[in-house]
């Protein structure tokens, strides 16, 4: 399968069960814990659990003037390295603001059960860890690295506004202090 063909099968097939609740920081790096759960392609019946971290690198609406570089995302299986994944989201209208986005999997486990069992599982784990922090999703097992993407795009629309507030009080600081 090609980028293109993992693209909209991620697309088609993520689901953000259970958003991260926790804002993202403003003007420093933020920690992304996730879970995102795949039906097990070798398995079937089972769950594979993908539990890791994005560190997302100053995700606020001032980018920096080089390009996003990723990290722990196994790209290279697909695309040989940064450059062809962002000339592949750029066609496709995606662009992601200029930052480190660092994947680090702690741990791929089996979950024994179907997707619809783990799901609930793990989404009453983090309520009963009153967990505002992690984020819950699904994707497929064979395309998880552009499930993620499409995830952590969405937490940094979910902050735009509040990154817009933070930066304008930060700047009338600053402002008020050279007076």
């Amino acid at each position: 399968m090609n980028a293109y063909d993992h693209w909209e099968r991620a697309l088609k097939k993520t689901e953000i069960i259970r958003p991260r609740i926790q804002s993202m920081m403003t003007f420093s790096e933020t920690s992304m814990p996730y879970i995102l759960l795949s039906e097990s392609s070798i398995n079937v019946g089972d769950t594979v659990v993908r539990k890791g971290e994005v560190v997302v690198e100053r995700p606020a609406l001032i980018l920096p003037p080089h390009i996003p570089q990723f990290e722990g995302f196994e790209f290279d299986n697909q695309n040989p390295g940064d450059d062809a994944v962002m000339n592949f989201l750029f066609v496709r209208g995606i662009h992601m603001p200029s930052m480190k986005y660092n994947n680090r999997t702690y741990s791929l486990d089996i979950h024994e059960g179907k997707l619809g069992k783990a799901i609930k599982h793990f989404h009453n784990g983090l309520q009963e860890k009153e967990n505002v922090h992690a984020g819950l999703l699904t994707g497929p097992e064979d395309c998880w690295q552009y499930s993620l993407l499409i995830y952590i795009c969405s937490q940094i629309v979910k902050n735009a506004q509040d990154d817009i507030s933070k930066l304008l009080k930060e700047y009338k600081k600053k402002r008020k202090k050279k007076s």
